[in-house]
């Protein structure tokens, strides 16, 4: 599972989904939006508009599936009630990878419950050319004797940690918002039907988000 705000998807989100499922050979990736996310300001737009738009940026892509539970679940979006449920609903034996990226990971001992994310799945980090991994003592306490490469992940369903380089595309949603604001084009940095449900919304403009 990879999860986000989303706010908006792009072309960065999408790239990096399709090439962890290659990287890992699974079958799908989940992407979850937060609804409340746990560390970052409350997103412009609501819930329900960014998961339209993850839903509009993979139609047609069976192996990459929207996952709403965050949102339904209300409240705080905390990963270790989204992987709990995941799990249930996996069975004991199903490999379960969490993806994030090194910023998230350098953050994770701040996050509610943490030290139980291994018990529920695997954790993938993503990488950055020239950019090592940053862990306080905890964190490498945590993972020592877990780190694996990628193909191990499939042996066991939880409780390793693999790190990916994939191909890194300098695209970000802050970067989005801020060219929708002033009305330059961001053709080419998401998908043709995403910019079309934001001209049509009227999302990220001076007077909105």
């Amino acid at each position: 599972m990879f999860g986000g705000t989303f706010d908006p998807v792009h072309f960065g989100h999408l790239r990096t989904a399709v090439e962890v499922r290659q990287a890992l050979r699974v079958g799908r990736v989940k992407l979850v939006p937060a609804g409340v996310p746990a560390h970052r300001q409350m997103p412009g737009t609501t819930a329900a508009q960014r998961l339209e738009m993850l839903h509009l940026s993979v139609q047609g892509l069976a192996y990459l599936e929207v996952d709403d539970r965050e949102i339904r679940r209300g409240g705080t979006s905390y990963m270790i009630d989204t992987l709990a449920s995941m799990r249930d609903e996996a069975g004991p034996d199903v490999p379960v990878s969490l993806v994030l990226g090194v910023d998230a990971f350098a953050l994770i001992h701040e996050w509610h419950r943490w030290e139980g994310l291994l018990a529920l799945a695997h954790l993938v980090i993503l990488g950055r050319p020239g950019a090592g991994l940053v862990m306080n003592k905890a964190v490498t306490a945590w993972t020592r004797d877990r780190w694996v490469a990628a193909e191990q992940l499939q042996h066991q369903a939880a409780g390793l940690v693999c790190e990916l380089q994939l191909t890194q595309l300098a695209i970000s949603a802050t970067a989005i918002r801020r060219l929708l604001r002033v009305g330059e084009s961001v053709d080419f940095l998401l998908p043709q039907a995403v910019i079309d449900y934001i001209r049509r919304e009227g999302l990220y403009t001076s007077a909105g988000a």
